[in-house]
């Protein structure tokens, strides 16, 4: 498990535009949205939260087209499994590395993006408590899209629709940010992390026969 999470992470480093991309995106966002809301500063630290929570789920899915099926296509799925290790496996790695990749950068940005929307500290605080808690279940999400639509043409516009509307339970607990939002954030977010790796190996097996 390790080992293929190490893998991946190093792989990552390799496609540099796989980490950088999205958070560039993330911050774009955050920069550009104030001048589409116009100078009320009330109503922007108002609906501040749920932007930054719209784009950390927009750049979630950024790389899902290459997620799974460059190692579906290139046959290293094939290897692996004919060294006995269960898809399922895979699957969680590949689910590790994927937060590890565009989670933590997100994490980072958060304070630039907070400065451009005009979010005081003590919100950006929740907004952080809260993609902390979130961001694995969107990973979840795009991990399990990206194997249903493993080898499609237009897998990755396919892969959105599948997951934007499985998306709202998190965005809607994620935005609500009180105690209890954030626990059934947190309920949410757990439960998709632990279907993901049954879900999208048997997704990726079916792929396979």
């Amino acid at each position: 498990m390790l080992t293929l999470i190490a893998r991946d992470l190093a792989l990552l480093r390799l496609r540099a535009s796989a980490v950088l991309v999205p958070v560039i995106f993330f911050i774009l966002v955050a920069a550009l949205f104030p001048f589409a809301v116009g100078p009320d500063a009330k109503l922007l630290t108002r609906i501040a939260g749920g932007v930054l929570w719209v784009a950390a789920l927009l750049a979630a899915l950024l790389p899902v087209e290459t997620l799974v099926s460059t190692d579906r296509a290139d046959g290293t799925l094939d290897q692996l499994v004919s060294r006995d290790l269960a898809l399922e496996t895979v699957a969680a790695a590949r689910l590790v590395s994927h937060w590890l990749g565009f989670a933590l950068p997100l994490l980072a940005a958060l304070p630039v993006a907070g400065v451009l929307l005009g979010i005081d500290m003590s919100v950006l605080r929740r907004v952080a408590l809260g993609l902390a808690l979130g961001t694995p279940g969107l990973a979840a999400l795009a991990l399990i899209a990206a194997s249903l639509t493993a080898g499609l043409r237009g897998g990755g516009a396919l892969a959105g629709l599948i997951v934007l509307p499985l998306a709202l339970p998190i965005l809607i607990f994620g935005v609500g940010g009180g105690a209890g939002s954030l626990k059934l954030l947190a309920a949410a977010s757990l439960v998709l992390v632990a279907v993901a790796p049954f879900a999208s190996g048997a997704a990726l097996r079916a792929g396979m026969d």
